[in-house]
């Protein structure tokens, strides 16, 4: 059985009973980041419990491991850093691997960053067009291009090294006074929800110093 495991964007509060439950009763859990998740597994006193990294980086020397495991009647709990595996990750391949050798796949529900963002934006959310990161070059410019003719909202992610270039972006493709929200420090103590125009927030974010984490925006 292949679980996959929703946990907590960062407040270690956010996790069901029933994933408590799955990461108690795997026999591994496969993570994308054993530092990140000994945090979580720390907190819920399940320390014994073997983990294994699995990103990107090394898909192609720990893919037949898992599966493995799986083929053997081991139980796996697959998390990602945060929120729900397979959304802003590569995991799908494995989730679809294990699909076609047969093996049981079970969702541990949850939520996603760019859910928990929406829900509380004032945006329009019964239809929205979710990107995650934005291409830094190639692509860049058609994607934005694309995006003035979108009748939904769109929801992308951010990071602090980027998040000016793609304000300034967003003024450029759009116009200055277009709404937009950025969600900052998501679920976090300092949480903050910016909903301003683009200007605005770009002159806001101009005054603020050791900027971390990423950014949800909306527009």
């Amino acid at each position: 059985m292949l679980y996959i495991v929703a946990t907590p964007i960062w407040n270690l509060e956010d996790i069901t009973l029933r994933a408590i439950r799955t990461l108690k009763e795997a026999d591994l859990i496969a993570c994308e980041d054993t530092r990140k998740t000994w945090i979580l597994i720390k907190h819920l006193e399940i320390e014994k419990k073997p983990m294994m990294s699995f990103h990107s980086y090394s898909w192609n020397t720990k893919v037949n491991k898992i599966l493995e495991e799986l083929k053997v009647g081991k139980k796996v709990a697959l998390v990602s850093d945060a929120g729900t595996p397979g959304i802003s990750d590569p995991w799908y391949n494995l989730i679809r691997d294990a699909i076609n050798e047969w093996i049981k796949v079970s969702p541990i529900p949850w939520v996603s960053a760019c859910i928990t963002a929406i829900c509380a934006s004032w945006m329009p959310m019964n239809h929205f067009l979710y990107l995650w990161f934005l291409p830094v070059k190639k692509w860049r410019q058609t994607m934005f291009k694309k995006l003035q003719n979108k009748e939904q909202t769109a929801v992308i992610y951010e990071s602090v090294h980027r998040i000016m270039k793609t304000l300034e972006d967003l003024k450029n493709y759009f116009w200055e006074d277009h709404y937009i929200v950025v969600w900052r420090e998501l679920t976090k103590i300092y949480e903050e929800f910016v909903r301003w125009t683009v200007s605005e927030v770009i002159e806001y974010f101009q005054k603020k110093e050791k900027q971390k984490w990423e950014f949800v925006v909306m527009f």
